[in-house]
């Protein structure tokens, strides 16, 4: 036992130093303060209706009214049944937010290169240059829990990955179901997608090394382990993935059924995204430098530049719009850091074999793809060719493979250079060369920065036209400043590298202090950067960050009215805060990337143009919008209401032609059914007296109770969102069936007489998912029970032999 656990100390010590290194850079947190995320902001504005229905019931609603019209809650944070993987996940995620992610990038990072045979001083190191890697704090800056949550599990899947690889079948198996279970609980599917593609290129390279070693039984063997391992972590997480799978097909990421634009122009025929929505964030070739210099193309959209800036001294503003790259948004460079990328030139020459391939495999595609329509032959294939490529937007976020990449290899070169000390005069030539190559591109910027760059960016005319040439001037002024400044920062610590590696080359510098120069730059070099973008000035009090919204005179108003409506916001506070008005009530606006598609091609082609017609189909009873005398509400006295009987029922047989119609449909009185989802010889035309009525009688997120009175029978149209997929419908108690009509709504047939209509959201595909994922938790338990008892045999066997 006292063997073991000295052992396990320094890597007990290691976990605690990321504990604290974690809580030291998030300081605020301990303060009870919390960080300040604007995706957050959005997030809780759209899921506090499900959350409010959760305190008071102490039960999950699936579906919400609060925003779009209404959608499911599957991409808003719902809980599921049996969902065990997530407690572990909630488990590993113990510290205050944004800490605990950055204790989850350091832990799994170290796994990784302990995985890799990588000495535990060396391992902490590599994961606090993981760790701090620009873009992966700015995230936790700006909002972006879910991809960082991704991100922080790649590391140990790979680790449970090349564990199978090692012959350690038992260990891989385990330790890639666990990892691959926590990396889809993340609900971020794109980095997901980015890591299987990660892992294609670690199998390829793989398999020609397995085929040139002549182990092709021991690969697949290994690939065989794997698969089945990720179908069980798959099934960990069956409810939260069935869901996604099935919401997809009707979201935004879904293929649409339209030809037109609302324009009237021709739409692109896709199964995903649109391409150009797809490629908006690419990056740009010459961008790439910004991972070696930080603010190469002038760091974020707009830069503290300070009082002795041209544009403070001209403008009198400390604030400038630094970036001359061609992105329309970016909150700070990608930046990997001159140390990581020294070490990388080094590894490339000093690291032989299987893992160098796959890393600069990894590395190099990551690159090409982020480039998006800048190099769009290739772009365009992975659209067109690669599966499910074109259902993820932000191209250049794929980077994140290479700011995992570049680090491994870092490491490992160090590894090298720290081994075979008889291989000095190679280590040398490395040496050299890396210095040359690094320190001479950073000297060939500095030195001929005028001759290559004129600093001019994207949106210049824009200013020029605002505020004139002569503050561009000065804009163009503080942006080669900056990029001076960091060209000579990076060409210093390369050289410091090279220099503190020479000496230990010379046997001047011994190895603990080599170890401890690096890692001393490392967090010197890319915490000092971080701290430009996320800092303590980020934290505010944790009530401004639960509560992010204030009601204005508006939304006071409008909260008297207890009835059942809906709400558009059109005020340029609605607009800067999309999820403000889903806060307070049943709203048109919303923030989210997977919407559902029908409502957004409705809200695309009429509410955006305040078309009154289908805004009263909505039942939208209040705007929100602008005045002389501040934000104020309007009344709509001619919404539809909850519930109308109609007279006639326009046939169509195309999905233009359905959604066209919309714009003179008289919709308290007709509607428009596609006559692909109705039976032949479906009545069209109702009697309607004034005496029929319809009424909604109780209301929650996910069921509604209707009571009708009609002499004749009639064709009920409900200003609710149409989602087949788990909205359930009952006349009298007895189950009963509604279809889709004016695009996005629904609509049923009530018999004559006086009946109740209800309609409960209760998705089969929780009930199936929920089953799955207790059945896989239970034999993931089983095996990792089994796996020990064979492990602490086999370690028994091996004492009693010795």
């Amino acid at each position: 036992m006292q063997l073991l656990f000295k052992k396990f100390l320094p890597h007990l010590l290691v976990l605690i130093g990321f504990i604290v290194i974690s809580l030291a850079y998030f300081s605020p947190v301990l303060q009870g303060k919390a960080i300040f995320q604007n995706d957050i902001k959005q997030y809780i504005g759209m899921s506090k209706q499900q959350k409010d229905f959760r305190a008071e019931t102490g039960e999950e609603t699936y579906w919400t009214n609060s925003a779009f019209g209404g959608m499911p809650t599957y991409q808003l944070g719902a809980k599921y049944p049996h969902n065990y993987i997530k407690k572990l996940d909630l488990s590993l995620r113990f510290l205050p937010r944004p800490a605990d992610y950055l204790f989850l990038y350091l832990l799994s990072f170290y796994v990784l290169l302990l995985v890799l045979k990588v000495d535990f001083k060396l391992a902490a190191i590599g994961a606090l240059a993981f760790g701090f890697s620009t873009y992966l704090i700015i995230i936790l800056g700006v909002g972006h829990n879910s991809k960082a949550h991704a991100i922080a599990y790649m590391p140990l899947v790979l680790s449970g990955i090349i564990l199978t690889f090692q012959r350690k079948y038992i260990a891989g198996f385990l330790l890639t179901t666990i990892a691959m279970g926590l990396e889809i609980v993340s609900n971020h599917f794109q980095m997901t997608y980015y890591l299987l593609l990660l892992v294609i290129v670690l199998g390829v390279v793989y398999l020609i090394d397995a085929f040139k070693k002549k182990v092709l039984p021991h690969y697949f063997k290994s690939v065989g382990i794997l698969v089945v391992a990720v179908i069980l972590s798959i099934g960990l997480n069956a409810t939260g993935v069935l869901a996604t799978q099935e919401y997809v097909k009707e979201s935004t990421r879904g293929k649409s059924e339209l030809t037109i634009n609302a324009d009237g122009t021709p739409k692109e025929v896709t199964t995903g995204l649109d391409r150009d929505y797809i490629t908006q964030f690419s990056y740009g070739i010459v961008e790439t430098f910004n991972l070696f210099i930080p603010r190469f193309m002038g760091g974020g959209n707009f830069e503290h530049v300070g009082k002795n800036s041209e544009t403070y001294k001209r403008f009198r503003s400390e604030e400038s719009p630094t970036y001359w790259g061609d992105q329309p948004i970016v909150e700070a460079p990608a930046y990997i850091g001159a140390v990581i990328i020294f070490l990388f030139v080094l590894g490339l020459f000093l690291v032989k074999g299987r893992l160098k391939w796959w890393l600069v495999g990894g590395t190099v595609m990551s690159l090409l793809l982020s480039y998006g329509k800048n190099l769009g032959f290739l772009t365009d294939f992975f659209i067109d060719y690669v599966p499910l490529y074109n259902k993820f937007r932000a191209v250049s976020s794929i980077q994140v493979i290479l700011e995992l990449c570049v680090p491994v290899l870092a490491i490992l070169g160090l590894v090298r250079l720290l081994n075979d000390f008889e291989k000095k005069e190679e280590k040398l030539k490395a040496l050299k060369y890396s210095t040359i190559i690094t320190g001479g591109l950073a000297l060939v910027f500095l030195l001929f920065k005028n001759s290559l760059f004129t600093f001019s960016g994207a949106n210049d005319g824009y200013y020029i036209q605002s505020y004139g040439q002569e503050f561009v001037d000065a804009v163009k002024e503080d942006r080669r400043a900056i990029f001076t400044a960091d060209t000579l920062r990076t060409l210093v610590l390369v050289l410091l590298s090279a220099g503190a590696i020479f000496m230990f080359l010379k046997e001047k510098l011994k190895e603990k202090w080599l170890i401890v120069a690096f890692g001393v730059l490392i967090v010197f070099d890319l915490v000092g950067v971080d701290r430009r973008y996320v800092n303590n000035d980020d934290f505010v009090s944790a009530i401004k960050v639960n509560k992010p919204f204030t009601a204005n005179t508006a939304d006071k108003e409008i909260l008297k009215d207890k009835s059942h409506y809906r709400v558009f916001d059109i005020s340029n506070e609605g607009l800067q805060n999309r999820t403000k008005a889903s806060y307070y009530h049943n709203s048109l606006n919303g923030y989210n990337a997977a919407e559902l598609k029908r409502y957004r091609e409705v809200f695309d082609f009429y509410v955006a143009k305040n078309n009154v017609n289908v805004l009263n189909m909505l039942n939208t009873k209040y705007i929100i919008a602008d005045s002389e005398n501040g934000v104020v509400s309007y009344l709509n006295e001619e919404a539809n209401g909850n519930a109308w009987f109609v007279k006639k029922l326009i046939g169509v047989s195309s999905a233009n032609d359905e959604i066209l119609a919309l714009d003179s449909l008289d919709n308290k009185n007709e509607a428009v059914v596609d006559l692909r989802i109705v039976s032949s010889g479906f009545k069209d035309s109702f009697k309607v007296d004034s005496l029929s009525t319809i009424d909604l009688k109780e209301v929650k997120s996910n069921y509604l109770k209707y009571e009708s009175n009609n002499s004749n029978d009639g064709f009920a149209v409900f200003s609710e969102i149409y989602y087949g997929n788990g909205w359930k419908t009952f006349i009298d108690g007895k189950e009963a069936s509604h279809i889709r009509v004016n695009y996005t709504l629904r609509g049923m047939e009530i018999p004559k007489g006086k009946h109740i209509i209800e309609f409960k959201f209760d998705p089969d595909v929780v009930k199936t998912g929920s089953s799955i994922a207790l059945a896989s938790s239970v034999i993931l338990g089983i095996l990792l029970l089994a796996g020990l008892f064979f492990e602490f045999k086999k370690n028994s066997k091996n004492k009693e032999s010795a």
